[in-house]
């Protein structure tokens, strides 16, 4: 018996061109990760219009990097040079790796994989999936290429945060799992850290439960937003409350969330409050649409 792959995979397994699915909050950031990672680098969206939205998301985070002092202004041209957007998932023929970034929507996340399955030509490349709670075994299942499907759960603000999760289903291999590694490690110099394939995974499965307990607290009229977020920033030296937080993730994909966990676990403390359902439906999704549980300016 052969012994195991190196955790972080083999030389001859290293990425060098990726895809992306979605150029959204979520899939610009991975996108411009890659970029300045040096790796060749292809957004698909919906159409040339999105497309161009997500050239234009990334092009004002990598400026917004230089006016930091983040990023010296060659190496975000550098990075921005590297990106190919495009309306045609067929762009993604010769990719290595492809991440999907597309809407936390199971129904949407499995029409992706299986058009890629019949469009990503090299049999060795890994498809990979940026869901915060969808199985990963549902997505690999719609693939004839399963072992050679992954989780890789990002953080947002991408470009900020280092954590990386990286999700195996019964069928992923450790091949699979040790490139997925190897890429996240030291391609991108982010943290990596391994789930099995449950709803949430580690750290949604510890953190959503929270948000809920503190939506819960507000619609009682326990305790206002403000002060919500205050004992927990105040009592607990937490960087930012859990009604802010929830803001910033969007409501509507803590909902998302919310729902994967409750269908996987039928634990009622999982399921989404009706405050939060109806935010949702008010389109009052936090600060990317300017209201949610606090106020945020626009623009």
């Amino acid at each position: 018996m052969s012994p195991d792959p190196s955790p972080l995979g083999s030389a001859a397994h290293h990425v060098h061109r990726v895809g992306v699915v979605g150029g959204g909050q979520m899939g610009a950031g991975i996108a411009e990760v890659c970029a300045r990672a040096g790796l060749d680098t292809v957004v698909c969206e919906a159409d040339a219009t999105a497309a161009r939205a997500a050239r234009e998301r990334v092009a004002v985070s990598l400026e917004r990097a230089v006016q930091r002092g983040k990023l010296d202004r060659l190496s975000a041209e550098d990075a921005l040079a590297r990106l190919l957007f495009t309306g045609d998932l067929d762009d993604l023929a010769d990719r290595q790796l492809v991440i999907e970034a597309v809407v936390e929507n199971a129904d949407v996340k499995t029409e992706v994989f299986t058009a890629l399955d019949k469009i990503v030509e090299d049999p060795e490349a890994i498809l990979a999936s940026n869901t915060s709670a969808i199985p990963v075994m549902r997505l690999g299942m719609a693939t004839r290429r399963a072992d050679r499907v992954v989780g890789l759960h990002f953080f947002n603000p991408v470009p900020v945060l280092p954590l990386v999760e990286i999700v195996s289903s019964l069928h992923t291999t450790a091949d699979t799992a040790g490139r997925a590694e190897a890429f996240v490690v030291g391609a991108l110099g982010k943290t990596a850290i391994r789930s099995q394939d449950r709803s949430g995974f580690v750290v949604n499965a510890l953190l959503v439960p929270y948000l809920l307990a503190a939506v819960r607290m507000a619609e009682s009229g326990y305790a206002t937003a403000a002060d919500i977020d205050a004992g927990m920033v105040l009592g607990c030296a937490h960087p930012m409350g859990p009604l802010k937080l929830a803001d910033l993730i969007g409501l509507d994909t803590v909902a998302a969330i919310a729902e994967s966990l409750y269908e996987e676990f039928k634990e009622p403390l999982y399921a989404p409050p009706p405050l939060l359902q109806r935010m949702v439906q008010a389109g009052l999704l936090g600060r990317k649409t300017g209201r949610g549980f606090h106020m945020y300016g626009r623009g």
